[in-house]
């Protein structure tokens, strides 16, 4: 069976503050001597998620 895949969408911010608490959990992970691998390979995906391109409206419009 495949695998779900999930979408999220995430402002800037959103997307800087969720590459800074993996980056911290991985950091205590280091600190505590427990394996990172799967933190890294986490982290690594979100650092290189495509940014989606938005056309017409901004988000801070009213629809």
């Amino acid at each position: 069976m495949a695998e779900e895949k999930r979408v999220v969408e995430l402002s800037d911010f959103e997307h800087r503050l969720l590459v800074n608490g993996l980056a911290d959990f991985r950091n205590d992970l280091i600190r505590d001597e427990k394996p990172t691998e799967d933190v890294n390979d986490l982290l690594i995906k979100v650092i290189d998620a495509p940014k989606k391109k938005r056309f017409g409206r901004t988000s801070h419009e009213a629809r």
